[in-house]
């Protein structure tokens, strides 16, 4: 399955190379490396590819991640210069190719900071290869992207467009499940009859948390209703922003399955961060950036899987937990609250 990222900060930019391109387990080296402490012993993720290796972990952590590409990044700059543009926007890039022979995207990365990014690197669950089916998904402020899979998307799809307002109805351009459940988030989010005038709008990361919540137990029972008992469990690893606010999720509706990795960190992003020395992995011994009389800004990072070989900057989101950060860039671990009867046949 895919590999994601997200950066978020209330005021410490960070360049994007210096967290998408040059970190040992960078993103755009996860589409053929894997790093997975707390779930796999590091060393022996080579052997996700091998069917006596633990079958559970090799479906939920695809060895290749080559489908594709996309970056979504917030500025100001439209705000200078077009009216009714306020505050941070997000502006997006997307490529049908890897990362790893991408020169457009190196030069966009080594020129750009931005206070809240994400990343996606694809491994395609049977839909088309095409930047149109690329995470992340923009509507308006808003942020969305996904790794897992929505299970028997195309028995319920009709039933799922069913209940998304009519624009995010219409703003869906690709055939992924995941853009259909970006849609739906937009709907609980705003309302199922409003227009794509309040995708311009901020709303409390409680009304974030709930919506997105509100999706996974939607889905969930659209395919109780059609499926009943055949329905399969889902993974639902779903990440949001606005740019300032961020609720991302580790979810897999089933009894004992675990969902796939994801990870959160409120230090890394010193070590990565070139205008503070140090060293990622935690293996020179140079002292901390407050001992030199500079110390990196408040800031959050989540990802599939961790950037840096520090295991001890990372923490492995709880199954089945919700990540919240606040404008502040206060991390807060909730339960995703669902009902046990949606879960997926054993």
């Amino acid at each position: 399955m895919c590999r994601w990222f997200a950066y978020i900060s209330p005021a410490e930019p960070t360049l994007l190379a210096d967290v998408l391109l040059l970190p040992a387990n960078a993103i755009t080296k996860q589409c053929s490396e894997h790093y997975l402490p707390y779930l796999l012993p590091h060393g022996e993720e080579k052997e996700l590819d091998d069917v006596q290796s633990n079958n559970l972990l090799r479906l939920r952590n695809s060895l290749l991640n080559m489908d594709g590409l996309g970056i979504a990044w917030y500025t100001t700059a439209a705000a200078a210069y077009t009216a009714g543009k306020e505050g941070l926007r997000p502006a997006v890039y997307k490529s049908a190719s890897p990362p790893t022979n991408d020169f457009n995207l190196r030069s966009l990365c080594e020129n750009t900071e931005s206070r809240c990014l994400f990343a996606h690197i694809r491994a395609t669950s049977g839909s088309l290869v095409t930047p149109a089916n690329n995470h992340p998904f923009v509507f308006g402020r808003h942020i969305f992207m996904h790794n897992g899979v929505v299970s028997d998307f195309t028995r319920v799809r009709r039933e799922m467009m069913g209940l998304m307002a009519f624009d995010a109805y219409a703003d869906v351009k690709g055939n992924t499940d995941s853009e259909h459940a970006a849609a739906l988030y937009m709907t609980f989010l705003c309302g199922p009859h409003v227009d794509r005038e309040y995708w311009e709008s901020r709303y409390p990361l409680e009304i974030m948390q709930w919506a997105l919540q509100e999706t996974v137990i939607a889905i969930m029972k659209l395919q109780k209703q059609i499926l009943g008992n055949a329905a399969s469990a889902n993974s639902l690893n779903f990440c949001v922003t606005d740019g300032q606010k961020l609720v991302a999720c580790r979810f897999r509706n089933h009894a004992s399955e675990q969902p796939p990795s994801l990870y959160w960190s409120e230090f890394a992003g010193r070590m990565l961060n070139r205008k503070y020395p140090g060293d990622p992995d935690g293996v020179k011994t140079d002292p901390e950036p407050a001992e030199q009389g500079e110390k990196i800004g408040k800031h959050t990072i989540v990802a599939s899987e961790p950037t840096t070989y520090d295991e001890k900057e990372w923490h492995l989101i709880g199954r089945n937990c919700m990540l919240l950060v606040d404008e502040q860039g206060v991390e807060t671990e909730v339960p995703l609250e669902y009902s046990a009867d949606l879960n997926g046949k054993q």
